[in-house]
């Protein structure tokens, strides 16, 4: 049998999440290991990519909920095989503490998902707390770790404007001057991360992961 390359995983990645095919999604991660494929690049560029234009369809009214929760779950099949053979950090010390979920009202959370564990392996302590969030969980779960970066996920802009209450509860909890917010998700922009003042926004699970380990240090 032919080895697969990484340009055919990609492609294949966006049709089986796109076809809601939670068989086959499990079965191409298994392949592109076996073909020695790099697992990180697969979720990122291949995916991720059909998770984000499934999320577009949704939000077109092009997909409907149930086979949008389905596509995820497709991803989530890849996501566990794929996960197991990402590279252990070599960080002896951690980079700090992140409090990371999807916003109260979202099911969006396979690019959350992702980059929480980037950031694990990447040397961060993560809490990751789920998807659909509440507001004073985010609070309640920062005060607890003393984490010192908060991200959050927002798929759909109904819900985004969860991102800016989260600001909002985290001053009034008296925290936000101990933390460094970040948000992502298909809906946020670096236009909306200024406009509520959060500190970090990032495209891409990768840029997530390099924009955090400079938040941390700064």
């Amino acid at each position: 049998m032919a080895t697969l390359t990484m340009k055919e995983a990609k492609q294949k990645a966006i049709d089986i999440v796109l076809a809601i095919d939670e068989e086959g999604s499990a079965a191409l991660a298994q392949e592109a290991l076996d073909s020695g494929l790099d697992p990180v690049e697969l979720l990122q560029e291949g995916f991720t990519v059909g998770m984000r234009r499934a999320g577009e369809l949704f939000e077109a009214e092009e997909m409907s909920l149930p086979e949008m929760i389905i596509a995820a779950d497709a991803m989530l099949a890849a996501f566990d095989i794929l996960e197991k053979a990402i590279p252990e950090g070599q960080e002896t010390e951690s980079l700090g503490t992140v409090v990371i979920g999807t916003i109260e009202g979202d099911v969006h959370d396979i690019g959350k998902t992702i980059v929480g564990t980037l950031l694990g392996v990447s040397g961060f302590d993560v809490h990751d707390l789920g998807r659909d969030v509440a507001i004073s969980e985010f609070v309640r779960v920062v005060k607890e770790t003393g984490a010192n970066l908060v991200g959050s996920s927002a798929l759909m802009t109904t819900t985004m404007v969860g991102q800016q209450k989260l600001e909002d509860a985290l001053a009034e909890a008296g925290l936000r001057d101990k933390v460094k917010t970040m948000v992502g998700g298909a809906a946020a922009t670096q236009h909306w991360a200024d406009k509520i003042g959060a500190d970090v926004y990032a495209e891409s699970a990768t840029e997530a992961v390099q924009r955090a380990k400079e938040a941390a240090s700064a």
